[in-house]
């Protein structure tokens, strides 16, 4: 077939048709939701809010904005959950940047209390109730990123528009990392998994939800699949116990907590703290240092004893600074590691950063 042939012509008017098509479909959609929701009686009585605004940041290629999305039902009857849509809220256009619908949506949904527990569906938000939306959305390299979204939620039979938010709250830090040698096993890290108990860790503090756990990570040292040999209720078995931690940038110290004992290992119902688990206590023996900017990093359960440096010490990228123990709330020996904007543990929000290795 030559190019200029009449079946190549027709077959590129075709195409333009299949893509203004495509165009209008899409615009239609929002222009129904907004008809919907300006043709109801009154607007849809649901308070949408996000406690606290992301920040864009690359990984494996691609760019990510993690944020939780607050919805409450302010009337006496249940709110039926269709679809939620992230808008550039800069962009004169309604096309969604990314839309959530189906069973795509109920993996992001978690109702709150004791709603959790009478409904199948996280979709149908009852009277009175939240449901926070664990939003993560992905761009591929070098797609435009949004200086600030918009969202719209869809329901049964009504569509709102809200919850203004920028994508850059805070300065990404590029660290070194906080172990030393390879075969590091990144547990639980930054996900959107339902089981990721770092990123659901939602905590009420001082009157706020918060996640400082958002970007959190317990690492792990395995070998052959495996974090230990021999005992499993034996913490020299493991091959994380008694490693080093560094520092992972220029720092002051302004948590150098040591003193508590380690557990014997086990999880689910054979883990017995050695300590009883308090708000003191939980983070086992803890450095927290403080990177500049409202920055703090945090290395928790580390072993009794082994804690090198003190409050008001100024520590450099690679610095030994203690040992991986198993101390806190703890069930076998691990680092973790997070990045939080409040030196208080659990009374700041998670922040995203790099390391360079």
């Amino acid at each position: 077939m030559s190019i200029g042939s009449p079946y190549h012509d027709w077959w590129r008017i075709l195409t333009r048709k299949y893509i203004v098509l495509t165009v209008f479909l899409c615009a239609g959609i929002g222009l129904l939701d907004r008809a919907r929701s300006e043709n109801s009686p009154q607007p849809l009585q649901l308070e949408m809010r996000v406690p606290f605004a992301p920040t864009a940041f690359p990984s494996a290629g691609r760019t990510y904005l993690v944020y939780e999305l607050y919805l409450t039902n302010f009337t006496n009857n249940p709110l039926n959950l269709q679809r939620v849509e992230v808008l550039d809220a800069d962009a004169p256009v309604i096309e969604p940047v990314a839309a959530f619908e189906g069973e795509q949506l109920d993996e992001l949904l978690q109702p709150l209390g004791a709603q959790a527990n009478r409904n199948s569906s996280g979709r149908q938000i009852a009277g009175g109730n939240t449901v926070v939306v664990f939003m993560w959305v992905s761009f591929k390299s070098g797609a435009h990123v949004p200086k600030q979204l918009r969202h719209r939620v869809v329901t049964a039979d009504n569509a709102a528009e809200g919850a203004v938010i920028g994508t850059h709250q805070t300065e990404i830090k590029v660290l070194r990392s906080p172990l030393l040698g390879a075969d590091w096993l990144a547990s639980d890290a930054a996900s959107n998994d339902a089981d990721n108990h770092h990123r659901r860790g939602i905590f009420v503090y001082d009157g706020h939800a918060l996640i400082s756990r958002r970007y959190a990570i317990d690492w792990m040292l395995v070998k052959d699949g495996a974090s230990f040999s021999g005992d499993a209720r034996d913490k020299r078995a493991y091959y994380s116990y008694g490693k080093p931690v560094v520092a992972v940038a220029d720092a002051i110290v302004v948590t150098a907590r040591d003193g508590l004992p380690d557990n014997v290992p086990g999880h689910n119902e054979n883990f017995s703290p050695s300590a009883p688990i308090t708000m003191d206590t939980v983070t086992g023996n803890t450095i927290t240092l403080d990177l500049g900017s409202g920055q703090f990093a945090y290395y928790c359960h580390l072993q009794p004893g082994s804690v090198l440096v003190k409050v008001g010490e100024h520590v450099k990228p690679g610095q030994a600074m203690a040992l991986i123990g198993d101390s806190g709330d703890a069930r076998e020996p691990h680092l973790h590691f997070e990045i939080a904007n409040s030196p208080k543990p659990f009374a700041g929000e998670g922040l995203p950063y790099l390391i360079d290795q």
